[in-house]
């Protein structure tokens, strides 16, 4: 074989392969792209198998925070449609009230709650942290 047959076939082997690990990679990914699923989309998908890792978006449903300090808090996660319930040990973010968002990040257990292993606050466009809040309500509440 001439060295130029052997360097076409060099890298035609080569892309063959390099198309085969995207593939491979594209398809294991395919499922876990979205940074986070709302409920019904949760619901729609059947993704709520035991130990099926997730992260889960949406607003804290009203009335459905139980729990508190030193122990396992309760609620679930709400896109007006479906709910999720959720269950976490830990601290929780300064912004975490009800009607709030939030996303968690866990896995399911058994009976279809989500066993968080962290739960992080979302906020839109007008957020300012809460120092800078209290600061400007102060300053109007002089004016």
């Amino acid at each position: 074989m001439r060295k130029r047959s052997q360097r076409l076939w060099f890298i035609g082997a080569a892309a063959a392969l390099a198309a085969g690990g995207v593939a491979l990679a594209a398809t294991a990914l395919r499922d876990t792209v979205a940074f986070a699923y709302t409920p019904t989309e949760i619901e729609e998908r059947q993704a709520a198998r035991p130990g099926q890792a997730v992260r889960v978006g949406g607003l804290v449903e009203a009335g459905s925070v139980r729990g508190g300090e030193g122990v396992d808090i309760h609620f679930a996660i709400t896109d007006q449609v479906s709910s999720v319930p959720v269950v976490y040990s830990g601290a929780l973010p300064d912004l975490f009230e009800e009607g709030q968002g939030v996303v968690a990040e866990g896995a399911f257990d058994g009976n279809g709650t989500l066993v968080a292993r962290r739960v992080l606050a979302r906020h839109d466009e007008t957020y300012m942290p809460k120092e800078a809040y209290e600061a400007l309500k102060a300053t109007a509440a002089t004016e």
